[in-house]
């Protein structure tokens, strides 16, 4: 792979079984909550990404001793809290990585400084610095706190905070903070999001109380909780099983078995999508790992036909969007997708990113402030372009799919960053068949 480009070009069919990378965001929370805890924290499975090792490399800077010991196998020694790093926090493109870094590290009596790539910096960072700031944080930084930005932390007060919008990240971001200040902490949700810091805390000893009310999700967390070591089996990410298992769906005669994946329900919105437009998406050998469900997923191509998506399924496949409107420019019919401004603020803006490159693909789609519609043919997209990913993983992963069963070959700019979450895409996508090659 090349700084030039890469290019996906149509081809057979798709077949072979693959297991998926570890989970981003569980990979995330094992790295801080092993750093958090006392003792010994064994981590399998581990998604070894850029954005996951650069949380690593962050607690490693926060005085926990933190060593790989094999592929996706590390351990953590930590000192049951964090200490001053020495310099700068430098989380490159890992936006989950720094707004659960500044929660936990508000707990604590030290000043840090927190920058980011160029991406990173331009990303918002008021929605998790104002609970924080509630709580007694203080934090000096640019206008909407861009990074860089400095966060002083310690002597926290309790916070009963209702989510304005629905952010695992800033929920999880208040509980972590939440664990060292007087008085515990309680989270609102109004939609439900996805619950791995709930489940991993408990998995490190903590209690954590879940009340559904009339609809609303109540979260608390009593003060004065000490985390303990322990083992994290990371199951796999469902966010990175999408891209082999839309590819399945779209090329002809293909079948396409990705092993392990996590199944919560909180994650699996897309895959119900996928089933709602026709899809031949089975799961199969579902059981526990670690407190999460996982199973083996079968994608056969199939005819798809466009659906509305439920504005409320948002919370649970906010990173699937752009690969799904891959699937749905291969549909019949109309696939409308509302209530997902979040994707403006990802990455990239990802609504704007995906219609210009759909468009350019030959795909009819129309923007809107907080969605977008794709308007399917049934047919194979035209391709034969470049398409500009403003360096954001899941564009180019998107468009790569599809240049696998486009009328020509779609190739992407900017490919290194794919592996900020799926080290090793091209390599399991060129083993199941597909043709990707420097562009």
């Amino acid at each position: 792979m090349t700084a030039a480009g890469l290019k996906s070009t149509p081809g057979g069919p798709l077949r072979g079984t693959v297991r998926a990378p570890g989970d981003k965001s569980i990979s995330h929370r094992a790295m801080i909550l092993g750093a958090l805890a006392s003792g010994t924290t064994t981590v399998e499975g581990l998604l070894e990404g850029d954005d996951v090792l650069r949380t690593a490399q962050a607690m490693r800077a926060f005085g926990a001793r933190v060593e790989q010991e094999g592929p996706g196998r590390w351990r953590l020694e930590g000192q049951g809290g964090f200490s001053e790093p020495s310099d700068v926090v430098d989380c490159g493109n890992a936006g989950t990585g720094v707004r659960l870094i500044m929660g936990a590290a508000a707990g604590f009596p030290l000043c840090v400084t927190f920058t980011g790539d160029a991406s990173l910096r331009g990303r918002p960072m008021g929605r998790v610095l104002e609970p924080l700031a509630r709580m007694g944080a203080t934090w000096l930084g640019r206008d909407r706190g861009r990074l860089p930005l400095t966060l002083k932390g310690g002597s926290l007060r309790g916070l009963t905070y209702r989510l304005p919008m629905a952010s695992a990240q800033v929920k999880s971001a208040v509980l972590l903070a939440g664990l060292h200040a007087e008085g515990g902490v309680e989270v609102i949700e109004p939609e439900a999001t996805r619950d791995h810091t709930e489940r991993m805390l408990r998995a490190f000893g903590a209690e954590v109380q879940v009340e559904d009310k009339d609809g609303v999700r109540h979260i608390r967390l009593s003060e004065g909780q000490a985390l303990t070591g322990t083992h994290v089996a990371v199951p796999g990410d469902p966010s990175s099983a999408a891209f082999p298992l839309v590819a399945g769906l779209i090329v002809p005669g293909s079948e396409v078995t990705v092993e392990g994946v996590m199944l919560n329900e909180l994650r699996t919105g897309l895959f119900s999508t996928l089933q709602e437009m026709g899809a031949d998406l089975t799961i199969a050998n579902v059981r526990l790992s670690s407190g999460e469900e996982v199973g083996d997923v079968t994608a056969r191509h199939s005819a798809l036909t466009g659906v509305v998506v439920p504005p409320e399924r948002a919370p649970s496949m906010i990173d699937e969007y752009p690969i799904l409107a891959v699937a749905a420019a291969f549909a019949t019919g109309d696939t409308v997708m509302r209530g997902v401004g979040e994707m403006r603020v990802k990455e990239s803006d990802r609504i704007a990113l995906m219609a210009r490159g759909l468009e350019a693909c030959g795909v009819d789609v129309e923007e809107e402030p907080e969605g977008f519609i794709v308007h399917g043919t049934g047919t194979a997209p035209r391709g034969g372009v470049m398409v500009e990913t403003s360096g954001d993983h899941r564009i180019a992963m998107s468009h790569l799919v599809l240049g696998l069963a486009a009328q020509a070959a779609v190739s992407v700019d900017e490919p290194g960053m794919i592996a900020t979450s799926f080290p090793g895409f091209v390599e399991l996508m060129r083993g199941l068949g597909a043709a990707l090659q420097d562009a």
